[in-house]
């Protein structure tokens, strides 16, 4: 049997690679996977367990329950002040992951080429390749703080150029970008007339100034779609709850695919989500100031060490150059799992960009980011 050739093309993911290598091996901190060490707040689990009492066990609309929907958008209208109609322009996902694929589907004829900026989340590039198209990687570096220009895009942009995908804060990176700096890329979508994909599920994840939602900026609105969930600032990975926000014609072509390939989020995650948009404010504020001080711990820690760190300004990653160890990205991440069992992910993994980077999750306790620390500077000698 012969697999499709599309498949044939796409890599398997780095970052669950090294997650599986890890499974049932003994006293390894894993700094690998984004996934908070914090316990999804009690509000939102007794949220889950009351619906399973009350026998809540059904499917719901393909777009997500009416109640989540009007959640978010209120949220999102509160935050950003941009409105956007539970009706037809907000569609609950299995998770951003599915969002992105399905965004990609919905958008991409065969041919299209779609700027993906990098280093970046592994599905952009993998979702654009399943749905025919063809990411053409706009590579950011240190040199400016993995900051995306205006130029750079320009320089990759075609005939064939349908959208541009980027997601700030960043992973891998934790990479910002100002609102100036925004609305010159919204510019450049207007000029060429261009979709935006915006990844912003690290949104609320943010150390150093407010978050500008791109959708917000003037005349971005009709031309993005706006990805978000729940998994990162709620620490809810496990309960596969994201969502899409976009034009309606777009968002409704998303909801057809989501029909045929996932018909509905899980109805119980679906109204713990609810409770976290009407009740998880604090939960939230508390989690962030844990990660601040871990990002601030981590990047002094690393910087010590010889490996430059570039400061992180949102999202849970560190992202140091390995560069003068003389290894490679992989070689550096196989080797200190292997003789010090502290698992990173190679930067390479998330775009050429990456090469000479790994990423080092701080979704994990102080404690066990000093020992992660301790272990790395034996490594080092």
């Amino acid at each position: 049997m012969k697999v499709a050739d599309r498949v044939q093309q796409i890599p398997p993911s780095g970052i669950r690679k090294f997650f599986e290598m890890i499974v049932g091996m003994d006293d390894v901190i894993s700094l690998g996977v984004g996934e908070p060490d914090f316990v999804t707040p009690w509000s939102i689990r007794e949220a889950c367990i009351y619906s399973l009492e009350k026998g809540y066990t059904s499917y719901t609309s393909n777009w997500g329950l009416r109640e989540l929907r009007d959640e978010i958008s209120l949220q999102i209208d509160s935050d950003y002040g941009i409105y956007y109609n539970p009706e037809d322009q907000v569609l609950v996902t299995t998770g951003v992951s599915e969002a992105i694929d399905l965004c990609s589907r919905a958008i991409v004829n065969p041919g299209d080429e779609v700027i993906v900026v990098e280093p970046c989340y592994v599905s952009y590039n993998s979702c654009v390749v399943l749905a025919g198209g063809k990411p053409v990687p706009v590579s950011t570096n240190i040199s400016n703080d993995f900051k995306v220009t205006p130029e750079q895009i320009k320089e990759k942009i075609t005939k064939k150029t349908k959208a541009v995908i980027f997601n700030y804060p960043n992973n891998p990176t934790g990479a910002t970008m100002k609102k100036k700096e925004l609305e010159e890329i919204a510019d450049v979508i207007v000029e060429y007339d261009l979709i935006a994909i915006s990844d912003e599920v690290y949104d609320r994840l943010t150390y150093e100034g407010r978050h500008t939602c791109f959708a917000s900026l003037n005349g971005m609105q009709d031309r993005t779609i706006l990805l978000n969930g729940f998994s990162k600032s709620y620490a809810m990975t496990g309960w596969r709850i994201g969502y899409a926000l976009g034009d309606p014609e777009i968002i409704g072509a998303m909801l057809k695919i989501h029909q045929y390939t996932m018909l509905c989020a899980p109805i119980t995650a679906q109204m713990a989500a609810i409770d976290a948009l009407k009740n998880g404010k604090d939960n939230v504020t508390e989690m962030v100031h844990e990660y601040d001080r871990r990002r601030r711990l981590i990047v002094k820690g690393l910087n010590d060490l010889g490996l430059d760190c570039f400061e992180p300004r949102g999202a849970f990653y560190a992202f140091p150059s390995i560069k003068n160890t003389g290894m490679t990205s992989k070689e550096f991440a196989e080797e200190l799992l292997k003789e010090q069992k502290v698992a990173v992910v190679p930067g390479d993994v998330f775009g050429e960009s990456g090469a000479g980077f790994v990423r080092c999750a701080y979704a994990v306790s102080r404690n066990e980011i000093k020992e992660a620390l301790e272990r790395i500077r034996a490594f080092l000698k």
